[in-house]
């Protein structure tokens, strides 16, 4: 690294997840470092490095059986890889930002706390990005944080998608559809208009985030007008552990039969349903995959997320008006061809058609050439989106050293 560019940091908590990366920003951005510690709180938890000098990339087994365990090797981590270097801005990604964080935002005193008391919004995500913003600012306490919002996407959804259909009274206390996975979807969105022409990358879009937590937008003119995710990120399509939509009256009938608490039923809900709620085994869909020809529970399990997705994009091509494009992206829709070619199965009639093969090897456009839809995969970068926010917002000339 060259040692008189700025160095921004972004780290990106998912619900098993914390990915980080190192960039340089010298008149542009170069990442130097990136890395993830993947499957925190599963079996096989594990650290990996890459870097611009292969010396020092890096892969190991850890002991994370949570989050907090996780955070205290990322800090060692970072402090080994940073110490050479002046760290000058670190960029978050924050899931749940309300009603009144729309824009990135400077992590002041009065903005943790408007965000810690959002955490009820999100017990899964908040506090543990909040704790990571505490162990950087403990660690490198003169250096800026921004917070980029992943609802912040989503900000302009119009009244019929943004309603909750309740009494108007939670409406006026911000209980409403917020949507989320939204530095993902921008970053979706910037590489169609990179890639495609302006008409497409301006149509009919929806957009398929599948991962851990899963979830789905419907997008015209750049702007999302629906999605799946609502007052939290619960909601909409099965995800990994949690069991997405449901009848409300589950959580009657088992109050009512078990006695259980509205924690227990959000435990239930959050931790032990959705694909490792069916399959009984794993939440990951790479295991699933593995397991589904001799266990009938990892095959269903694979088969209900499938079938919840194209149901999906049935429905928002109808809000829609129609469909131009369908992007796969996040770390099962990127990597697991066998999910893609069973939801889009059956949807000719959308003008979707894939090609087996260019499926198969997870190619940019895995669409036939005569299909009317242009299905694409694109590798999300979450972080870059981060790290223009934090260049744009804290440009280096005024940036503080450490």
């Amino acid at each position: 690294m060259s040692s008189d560019a700025a160095r921004i940091l972004t780290l990106n908590s998912g619900s098993s997840s914390i990915k980080f990366a190192l960039y340089e920003a010298n008149g542009g951005l170069r990442r130097v470092h990136s890395g993830s510690i993947e499957r925190i709180g599963l079996p096989a938890t594990t650290l990996r490095i890459t870097a611009t000098d292969p010396a020092h990339e890096e892969t190991r087994a850890l002991p994370a059986a949570d989050h907090n365990a996780a955070v205290a090797v990322l800090m060692g981590c970072l402090a080994t890889r940073l110490a050479p270097a002046t760290l000058h801005a670190v960029g978050h990604r924050v899931v749940h930002g309300g009603a009144g964080f729309t824009a990135p935002q400077l992590l002041t005193p009065e903005v943790l706390a408007k965000l810690a008391a959002l955490s009820a919004l999100d017990p899964q995500h908040q506090p543990q990005e909040l704790s990571l913003v505490h162990a950087i600012a403990a660690r490198f306490p003169r250096v800026r944080q921004l917070a980029c919002f992943d609802t912040a996407f989503h900000r302009d959804l119009p009244a019929v998608a943004r309603l909750l259909p309740i009494p108007r009274r939670y409406a006026a206390a911000g209980v409403r559809r917020y949507g989320f996975h939204g530095l993902s979807y921008e970053y979706l969105m910037s590489e169609l208009a990179r890639q495609c022409p302006p008409e497409l990358a301006r149509g009919r879009l929806v957009l398929a985030h599948l991962g851990n937590g899963s979830s789905m937008a419907a997008v015209q003119e750049g702007r999302s007008i629906d999605t799946t995710m609502a007052l939290t990120p619960a909601a909409g399509l099965p995800m990994s552990t949690r069991s997405g939509d449901l009848d409300p009256g589950l959580a009657d009938y088992l109050a009512r039969t078990e006695g259980m608490t509205a924690a227990a039923f959000a435990d239930l809900t959050t931790r032990q349903s959705g694909l490792l709620g069916l399959a009984e085994t794993s939440s990951d869909m790479r295991d699933l995959l593995a397991l589904e020809a001799n266990d009938p529970r990892a095959r269903e399990a694979v088969e209900l997320y499938c079938y919840q997705i194209k149901k999906q994009i049935g429905a928002y091509a109808a809000a829609l008006g129609g469909l131009d494009a369908l992007v796969f992206t996040g770390g099962i829709g990127e990597n697991a061809w066998q999910v893609r070619a069973r939801t889009c199965a059956g949807l000719a009639f959308l003008g979707i058609e894939l090609d087996a093969r260019r499926n198969e090897r997870s190619e940019a456009l895995i669409s036939t050439d005569t299909g009317r839809v242009q299905v694409r995969v694109i590798a999300t970068d979450e972080q870059q989106v981060i790290a223009r926010a934090v260049l744009h917002a804290t440009p280096p000339a005024v940036l503080p050293a450490d």
